[in-house]
């Protein structure tokens, strides 16, 4: 755990496209960009990021049994299903997931679905590099790949919780 005083007047900022990002399996496709995370900050109690959900992708049912996460819809449109219920995903669209709650993204728009996401305690940023591929700004998209057969040992690993298996 970060003490205090390690922490204490330090500041990182990161520019877009200057963190490390990974393209991601089906069925969410597009990419995921951590940006602050222990080992970027120094700071071990939060991770952040961007998640970039290709048209027609979703971010499978899932939920964090060690970890409390916030998304904000920062691009794009879609719906976000918590423990059975439906709302809708539009920019500026909240929200705070605790510990075991069920939760889905699906992307139901043209372009993009753009989440930014806050997960603690960290390790969502492990997660995403463990099954997806290294991700250079601009590169063309990959065609579309399987999650690693392991990905269950992978979550449980990292804090997450697997629900349902498509």
């Amino acid at each position: 755990m970060s003490s205090p005083d390690s922490i204490r007047g330090r500041a990182v900022v990161v520019q877009p496209g200057r963190g490390p990002s990974y393209w991601q399996p089906v069925p969410a496709n597009g990419h995921a960009d951590p940006a602050l995370f222990p080992g970027s900050t120094g700071f071990d109690g939060l991770s952040m990021g961007f998640q970039s959900i290709a048209p027609g992708g979703r971010i499978r049912e899932h939920s964090h049994g060690e970890q409390v996460e916030l998304q904000i819809c920062f691009r794009g449109r879609g719906r976000v299903v918590v423990d059975g219920n439906t709302h809708a995903l539009v920019p500026g669209t909240a929200c705070l997931l605790g510990y075991d709650v069920k939760h889905e993204i699906i992307n139901e728009g043209a372009g993009d679905l753009v989440m930014l996401w806050v997960v603690t305690p960290p390790g969502l940023e492990r997660f995403f590099e463990a099954i997806g591929r290294p991700r250079a700004a601009g590169q063309a998209p990959p065609a579309p790949f399987e999650r690693p057969t392991d990905v269950v040992a992978i979550e449980r690993a990292l804090g997450m919780n697997d629900t349902v298996r498509s």
